[in-house]
C-alpha cells in the first residue's frame, strides 16, 4: 500500500496535530501548584483521559470548553482541592493556546499539494477556529463534535465523517484517516472500513497519556512517529 492510493486524508487534530498533552499539563500545572499537588505529567494526563472520556460518554451534546470546565471540576475532585468558576472556565478557554507541533505547518503544506485535507475533531467549531490558525492551511472540510453530536470513538462520528465524505464526492477506499489516538480514532475508523495512519506521537514514552488505554492495538495500514516521516513516505512513494 502506498500513500499514493489515496486522494484524501482525514485527520484527528488534537493529538496528532495539535500537542495537547502539552496544552493540557501547562494549563493545568500552575493551578495544581498553587494547591500544593505535587504530580506529574503522566500523572496529570492519565488523570484527564479518565475523566474526559467518561464525561464525552455522559454528556456528548455539550460544547467542549464547558465539557473542559467539567472535567476540571472531576479533577478537583480527585485531587481533593477546589476548583472555582472562573479556574474551570479559563481551563475550558485554553484550547486555542494549544500549541501545533513543530512539523505539523511544513508537513500539511505539503501533503495538501497532493491530497484533500479533513479533520475529524473531538471540539467545538470555535475551538478548532483559534487552533486551525495555528495549523497554517484550509482544510476542504471540518467536522466537529459539535456539529455531529457526540464525541469519538463513537460510531456516529465515523458515520458522520463517511456522510461528509460522500457529499464531497470522496471515495472511503480512497480515504486515509491519520490519527494518533488508536482509542479515539483507528479502531473505529477500521470498523467502517477505512485504512488508517498511525502517528505514534509517544513512540518515546510510557503510558497512554492523554487517551484511554487499549487492550487490544489495532494493526495499522501504516506507522510513522511524525508529520515529518509521512511526508518522507509520500516523498518515496512518488518517486
Amino acid at each position: 500500500m502506498r500513500l499514493t492510493d489515496f486522494d484524501a486524508l482525514t485527520f484527528d487534530c488534537y493529538g496528532t496535530l495539535i500537542d495537547w498533552e502539552t496544552g493540557i499539563f501547562d494549563a493545568l500545572a500552575p493551578w495544581l501548584e498553587r494547591h500544593g499537588v505535587a504530580a506529574g505529567a503522566g500523572e496529570v494526563l492519565e488523570a484527564f483521559a479518565q475523566r474526559e472520556s467518561k464525561q464525552q460518554a455522559d454528556t456528548p451534546d455539550m460544547l467542549y470548553p464547558e465539557l473542559l470546565a467539567r472535567v476540571h471540576g472531576a479533577l478537583a475532585e480527585h485531587w481533593g482541592i477546589s476548583s472555582s468558576d472562573a479556574e474551570a472556565r479559563q481551563f475550558g478557554a485554553s484550547v486555542g493556546d494549544w500549541p501545533a507541533f513543530a512539523d505539523v505547518p511544513e508537513a500539511l503544506a505539503a501533503l495538501k499539494q497532493h491530497f484533500k485535507l479533513i479533520i475529524l475533531s473531538n471540539v467545538d467549531r470555535r475551538s478548532f477556529k483559534a487552533s486551525n490558525d495555528r495549523l497554517g492551511v484550509e482544510f476542504d472540510a471540518v467536522f466537529t463534535a459539535q456539529d455531529i453530536g457526540s464525541y469519538k470513538p463513537d460510531p456516529r462520528n465515523f458515520a458522520a465523517l463517511l456522510d461528509g465524505l460522500r457529499g464531497l464526492g470522496i471515495e472511503a477506499k480512497r480515504t486515509l484517516h491519520t490519527a494518533q489516538s488508536l482509542f479515539h480514532d483507528h479502531v473505529q475508523a477500521q470498523a467502517v472500513g477505512l485504512a488508517t495512519a498511525w502517528i505514534d506521537r509517544r513512540h518515546d514514552q510510557t503510558g497512554w497519556g492523554a487517551t484511554m488505554a487499549v487492550a487490544d492495538a489495532p494493526k495499522t495500514d501504516f506507522h510513522f512517529t511524525s508529520m515529518a516521516d509521512m511526508v518522507d513516505r509520500l516523498k518515496a512513494d512518488l518517486e
